[in-house]
């Protein structure tokens, strides 16, 4: 009974969190691949922040999310991620330039024939997109995974993906 009450406990904060995004949230959906062929599917909750204050084409997007890796034979993973990213605006605000360092804890150390070492890995990131007049978004993505050398093998792997993120 001990052992039940922590887990209530936090499946009730999860939903609680889940169930009501904060204003300003966005979520969005990316389709994708890794560089070695594997299929992918991210499902993120971003917030924007501007800081127009410092330059005035420059934003924060703080971004949290899970990214799913569909394997062969039962070899499935998957990630939580948790993404900041500077976002540079262009053409009037239009379109935009991103780059970002995060990371994310994979659920197994393996993704297909590649070797990951830690669950934990460092995340690279940059994004090109533009904005739709309805307030949505597209845009592009390329996403490196590494464990920066904190046990090998090192392998690392590359995430591109086609990003649709709609606010609320």
């Amino acid at each position: 009974m001990t052992r039940l009450l922590p887990r209530c406990t936090t499946v009730t904060v999860l939903a609680a969190c889940l169930g009501s995004p904060p204003a300003g949230a966005a979520p969005s959906l990316e389709l994708g691949a890794t560089s070695e062929g594997t299929p992918t599917l991210g499902v993120n909750l971003d917030w924007m922040h501007d800081l127009s204050h410092w330059h005035p084409a420059l934003d924060l997007r703080l971004a949290t999310g899970l990214l799913l890796l569909p394997g062969e034979n039962g070899e499935d993973n998957a990630a939580w991620k948790l993404n900041p990213a500077l976002r540079y605006h262009l053409n009037g605000g239009r379109a935009f330039l991103e780059a970002g360092l995060g990371g994310g804890l994979f659920m197994e150390t393996e993704v297909g024939d590649q070797a990951l070492s830690t669950a934990f890995q460092f995340e690279s990131r940059l994004a090109v997109g533009m904005h739709f007049a309805y307030g949505g978004e597209l845009g592009a993505s390329a996403a490196h995974y590494s464990n920066a050398r904190m046990d090998l093998p090192n392998e690392g792997f590359e995430v591109y993906a086609l990003v649709y993120r709609q606010p609320l």
